[in-house]
């Protein structure tokens, strides 16, 4: 059965994974959600236009639990439902489709592309910062300063409540993860109201005070005479700026440790610049930042000769779908920054929910790795394990020590 809770699976949950994958491919967890293992299964799952990712659609799986979390949010934030509800990130079509034409009308990949320079710069500046000291916490001196600076760039927003605006992010993002406590969820709930709160100020201040912005291009986008209302601007400047870094932080840290503890893979990136056009998809496929996507069956489903009730929650798991042999061959296990299919991952989701700030994390994540380990050959870990978050969802490290 599957149980992130297994000792060691923080820090390394892919032989668990192999093991479900192999002897059950399909579940029905204990608490009520399913899970599926397999690459073919989880694409499927991604792309069925059929399921749902809107939660209010599922059955309650257990319903004093969902009783203690409605009165936390009615205490605690009670418009969090409505807000929720506004989020492209949780929206069917054809809600989904017209706030995503509205979004992806100024998330452009010129945009993304224009960015390099000044991610480059970025990266440069926090590793000049530590060139001096010989060693750098990778996640406090460049993985999470990188990704914020980046797209508070692109928002033109203030970068001076950097501490505190990552204290919200990372409370807030918790809620992801379904074994989630009381006081875990209130933290979580009163990081969104902090953090919607601050957003608001930074909005109203960008009405008054337009630029050449992704900001003010949201606030003016608009499509066949269609705007976002306020309440749907703030919900997608929230999840900009979330998703904007969070899963950015990981995708560098998990990356880099993957170099590593596989030091000949290091090396050919290092010294062979033709390597970026695939590295980066092969670090995302071989420990990828989000472990677990969720959909909701709207209707029975039959899969793997097992029915699937509708109204339940179904769990992808990308992590094992991407070191499925079935699809990477006998050596999805290993790290191949070589490999020809790695952008098969589905560390980016699918379907129409594939992740809009894709290209910009590649992006990020080739400018910071790729300055590193140029920068400083030799780097190695100064530490035997980084201190990993232990998060389901959103798999990454609070730090990882390096000597220069």
């Amino acid at each position: 059965m599957f149980n992130p809770f297994d000792p060691g699976y923080a820090a390394d949950p892919y032989p668990h994974l192999r093991e479900q994958r192999e002897t059950a491919p399909i579940q029905e967890l204990p608490f009520g959600p399913w899970i599926v293992f397999e690459h073919a299964d989880a694409l499927r799952l991604l792309r069925d236009t059929s399921m749902s990712v809107e939660e209010r659609k599922a059955i309650a799986i257990n319903p004093e639990r969902e009783r203690m979390r409605a009165q936390l949010i009615a205490e605690v934030a009670p418009d969090y439902e409505f807000r929720e509800r506004v989020s492209i990130l949780n929206l069917d079509p054809p809600d989904h489709t017209r706030l995503r034409k509205l979004v992806s009308s100024v998330f452009t990949p010129r945009r993304i592309a224009e960015l390099q320079p000044m991610i480059a710069g970025v990266v440069e500046r926090h590793l000049d910062a530590v060139e001096a000291r010989g060693e750098m916490d990778l996640i406090a001196d460049l993985a999470f300063p990188l990704p914020f600076t980046v797209i508070s760039e692109m928002m033109g927003m203030p970068t001076e409540d950097r501490d505190q605006v990552r204290s919200w992010s990372h409370a807030l993002v918790r809620i992801l993860d379904f074994t989630i406590g009381p006081d875990e969820l209130r933290a979580a709930l009163q990081a969104g109201e902090n953090m919607r709160a601050h957003l608001g100020e930074v909005i109203a201040w960008k009405r008054r005070n337009p630029g050449d912005d992704l900001l003010t291009a949201l606030i003016d986008a608009e499509a066949d005479g269609d705007k976002l209302s306020d309440i749907e601007l703030l919900e997608q400047v929230m999840l900009l700026y979330i998703a904007g870094h969070e899963t950015t932080v990981n995708l560098i840290g998990n990356g880099t440790w993957a170099l590593l503890r596989n030091r000949d893979q290091l090396e050919l990136w290092r010294d062979d610049p033709a390597v970026d056009a695939t590295a980066i998809d092969e670090l995302l496929r071989f420990d990828s930042p989000v472990q677990l996507s969720r959909r909701i069956s709207l209707e029975a489903m039959e899969l793997h000769g097992r029915e699937i009730p509708a109204g339940t929650f179904v769990f992808t798991s990308l992590g094992s779908a991407n070191r499925d042999p079935a699809v990477f061959g006998p050596t999805a296990d290993d790290l191949d920054l070589r490999r020809a299919d790695a952008a098969r991952h589905l560390s980016f989701g699918s379907g129409s929910h594939h992740c809009l700030g894709a290209s910009l994390a590649r992006l990020q994540g080739t400018e910071a790795i790729t300055g590193l380990i140029r920068r400083f050959p030799n780097v190695r870990a100064a530490a035997d394990e980084p201190d990993w978050n232990g998060r389901l969802v959103l798999r990454g490290m609070e730090s990882l020590p390096l000597s220069l």
